[in-house]
């Protein structure tokens, strides 16, 4: 479905489901005819037939489309996340900067955007000098996206198809995808399931993706001030005693996960690797259930409130052996501090590296906080221990459930929690 060279595309809907079995494709048979093809009937309506049965095969193996999907599309459709996201510009300065350092391996080859969005870096890559650039999104922003498209003179470059990766088609290979995936948490939203999907179907052998790389991240925290600013309140509310108001301060403060800004001083420990995730191996499945064991030695005497979650990316190219991968139970051993796994970066001068850290300047994804109902006072080099699962939601996939156990001071806790 893609243009010839010098054509003008504009916008594509999502192409017509298949005919149904014993029906021929009046409309590919209508072009055949205009062709001069010499098929009979029977011929063409055997080749429609098996088709058909090809198309069924691979749409039952996508993953179908619910109305939670279809309500997290809608959600995209609002221009206020979009300029959101494009504002933070750690992230968006991070993604031109990579596409413009792969520009060798972009330029006259054949690109897909995941997840366009308004359409901005298919635009970069455009820029970079792409031979084609699909950009695919399933939300009604691709309206919004292809008069972008046309109002910066790029409709010969670029194909706005809306309607989701698992759906569309592309009839012909790519050479590399682009896609800023990631949610809250890294894994929130479950977004990329469909970068491997596109990987999957389109991409060619020794292709690139960016980001090639992801981890995430977890360490214990201290936050006095978040605590007393959330639940000690009550205890003193105008010289009136509401401290019957504790419990349940407690569980609107703290039942779900928070997504907030913190900073270094916040972080207890070195952090533990919780995942890392190889976007040219990674499968769906892989991400249905993630589970880690940590241990962590606390730096300082501190009040525990609870634990730190963000991530990194990190734009590397197609050529890096699997072996200089690092994974989270292989690390160099000088960075294996105090038993919780800091992951070293291969080569700093050659990768970059979109980080959330607290330590790094600020982004929208800011950090995700799984606070305790109470805090747990920690000595200095005591010891918390545990383990976290992250599993998608069995309600709706882009939901997280997040269980954590975790032990400290001869004492053990359960939380859990999910991510809406």
């Amino acid at each position: 479905m893609f243009p010839k060279e010098n054509s003008s595309n504009g916008y594509h809907n999502p192409p017509p489901p298949p005919p149904p079995p014993g029906v021929g494709n009046i409309n590919s048979h209508r072009e055949r005819a205009r062709r001069g093809t010499r098929r009979s009937r029977a011929s063409r309506d055997s080749i429609s037939l098996r088709v058909y049965d090809q198309q069924q095969q691979q749409q039952q193996q996508r993953a179908p489309c619910t109305d939670f999907d279809m309500a997290y599309f809608h959600s995209y459709a609002h221009l206020g996340i979009h300029e959101e996201m494009i504002k933070d510009r750690v992230r968006t300065e991070t993604y031109r900067e990579a596409i413009m350092r792969h520009q060798s391996f972009i330029a006259g080859k054949v690109v897909v955007d995941v997840g366009c969005g308004t359409g901005i870096l298919a635009i970069f890559c455009a820029q970079a000098g792409a031979k084609r650039v699909y950009a695919v999104d399933a939300s009604d922003i691709a309206l919004q996206a292809n008069e972008v498209v046309k109002a910066n003179n790029l409709s010969d470059v670029i194909v706005v198809l809306h309607g989701r990766v698992e759906d569309v088609e592309i009839n012909e290979q790519v050479d590399v995808i682009i896609s800023e995936w990631m949610g809250y948490m890294l894994l929130y939203e479950s977004m990329l399931g469909s970068v491997i999907t596109a990987r999957d179907r389109w991409l060619k052998p020794g292709g690139l993706i960016l980001p090639s790389n992801a981890t995430l991240y977890m360490a214990p925290v201290t936050h006095c001030d978040r605590y007393s600013g959330s639940i000690d309140f009550w205890r003193n509310v105008y010289g009136i005693d509401m401290s019957a108001m504790l419990s349940l301060a407690k569980q609107c403060a703290f039942e779900e996960p928070s997504v907030e800004t913190i900073t270094g001083e916040n972080i207890l420990t070195w952090p533990h690797v919780v995942k890392y995730i190889d976007c040219y191996s990674v499968t769906i499945g892989e991400l249905e259930t993630v589970t880690t064991r940590f241990k962590f030695n606390s730096m300082m005497r501190a009040p525990l409130h609870g634990f730190a979650f963000w991530f990194d990316v990190e734009f590397n190219g197609p050529a890096m052996p699997q072996s200089n991968y690092p994974s989270s139970t292989s690390f160099t051993d000088n960075h294996l501090v105090n038993g919780s796994q800091r992951k070293k970066r291969i080569n700093p001068n050659e990768a970059l590296v979109l980080s959330t850290a607290p330590e790094d300047p600020p982004t929208h994804w800011q950090q995700t906080l799984i606070y305790f109902y109470d805090p747990i006072e920690l000595e200095q080099d005591q010891v918390i221990e545990g383990l976290v699962t992250l599993t998608q939601s069995k309600e709706n996939a882009r939901f997280m459930n997040i269980h954590l156990e975790y032990t400290s001071g001869g004492r053990s806790h359960i939380k859990e929690s999910v991510m809406r």
